[in-house]
């Protein structure tokens, strides 16, 4: 750890909420010298103080201890470049077209890695007024189940919650391009070319 690093971005980060010393150190109950030898690189926060820094700041305990929050490359929003997390304790479903460091139930999420429909994973796309009717011929169990569909486009995502025991369809308004995202609560994400 580099104290150095830990306190500059203390004290950047500190401003950024426009906080004093005394603020911080009266949240977390610890003397405001405390954080100010902490800015100045004389010392670094105890592991027992992180979790109540890391939610004052607003910063990941990783990050603090890193000492650095290096920002993104904008990407311009693409929604081509999206990628899907699925939390494996909840369900809890979070999308992104940048990089990003989530997390879900206490654990870090990787982004699902999108197989091509096969067989037994396959969506049948009917027109039906001025929408695609999107049907899933797939168990829908409380175990076994299709989570969401999502329509994907270069400039929009449109995304439907699934859940057990109701009918694996949807409609989408039709909007031509683009491609199909479909999640199997057991085996994972599946993409079709519209």
């Amino acid at each position: 750890m580099d104290c150095n690093k830990i306190g500059k971005l203390i004290l950047s980060l500190r401003k950024e909420k426009n906080m004093t010393q005394k603020e911080i150190a009266d949240a977390m109950n610890i003397s405001d010298k405390t954080i100010s030898k902490w800015e100045r690189g004389l010392g670094c926060p105890d592991v027992s103080l992180l979790n109540d820094l890391s939610h004052i700041l607003g910063v990941n305990i990783e990050k603090i201890l890193l000492g650095d929050l290096s920002p993104n490359d904008a990407d311009g929003g693409n929604m081509k470049r999206i990628k899907f997390y699925v939390c494996p304790s909840c369900g809890n479903l979070v999308n992104n077209t940048g990089q990003a460091e989530i997390s879900c139930c206490g654990r870090k999420l990787e982004p699902l890695i999108a197989k091509p429909e096969d067989d037994t994973h396959n969506i049948r796309i009917d027109e039906i007024e001025e929408d695609y009717y999107i049907t899933i011929p797939h168990e829908m169990s409380k175990s076994h189940y299709i989570s969401f569909v999502a329509y994907v486009k270069y400039d929009r995502v449109l995304i439907v919650k699934l859940y057990p025991e109701q009918d694996a369809a949807v409609r989408f308004p039709k909007m031509y391009g683009g491609k199909l995202y479909f999640y199997c609560s057991q085996h994972g994400l599946w993409v079709k070319e519209k």
